[in-house]
Formats: structure tokens, C-alpha cells, sequence
């Protein structure tokens, strides 16, 4: 990621327990309604929209998830390691949204 981030917001990591536990950061309203009015320009399908993404110095793709009026970031173990990111840390991640 070299350029300026599409938005770039500041979260609480959080835990969601599917078949298996998955540690996401939740977009806030204002940017949650910001990425409703562009994700049909770049989702794939159910919703996912793809993104580049940057927490301290490790960047990522990966593609956010819609999820009760939000969108939910997940943050892979390789990148939560790199960065020393644990379960309730409050941490920054900027995305650039991918097509």
C-alpha cells in the first residue's frame, strides 16, 4: 500500500466464533454507510468487497465482510503475529479497496 488509504479508521479487535474463531475490527457508522454507496462498484458477490490493507507496518488483502449494518475486517493470524495484535486491542488499519 503506497498510497493514501481510502479510509483508515481506529477499533477494538473482536472475535467472532463461526466453525472456527476469527478476530475482525468492525468499520464504524460513518464509514460503514461510506463503503454501502461504493460496494456495489467493487463486491464480487454476497456482499464482499475486497481490500488492501495496512495495520503499523504489514499490509494485506483480504475482503471485508458485511455484517449487521456494518462491515467486519478480518485480520489473519500472519498479521495480528507480525503486528503483536491480541483479542481486545485497540488498533489502526488503513484499506484501499480493491477491482
Amino acid at each position: 500500500m503506497t498510497e493514501d488509504p481510502d479510509l483508515e479508521f481506529t477499533g477494538e479487535v473482536v472475535e467472532w466464533r463461526g466453525p472456527a474463531p476469527f478476530h475482525f475490527l468492525v468499520t464504524p457508522p460513518e464509514e460503514s454507510a461510506w463503503l454501502t454507496r461504493v460496494m456495489r462498484e467493487v463486491t464480487y458477490g454476497w456482499g464482499m468487497v475486497p481490500v488492501e490493507g495496512r495495520v503499523g507496518g504489514t499490509t494485506f488483502t483480504t475482503s471485508l465482510w458485511p455484517r449487521q449494518g456494518s462491515f467486519w475486517v478480518p485480520l489473519k493470524d500472519a498479521v495480528r503475529r507480525a503486528e503483536g495484535i491480541e483479542l481486545g486491542d485497540v488498533v489502526t488499519v488503513g484499506l484501499t479497496l480493491r477491482s
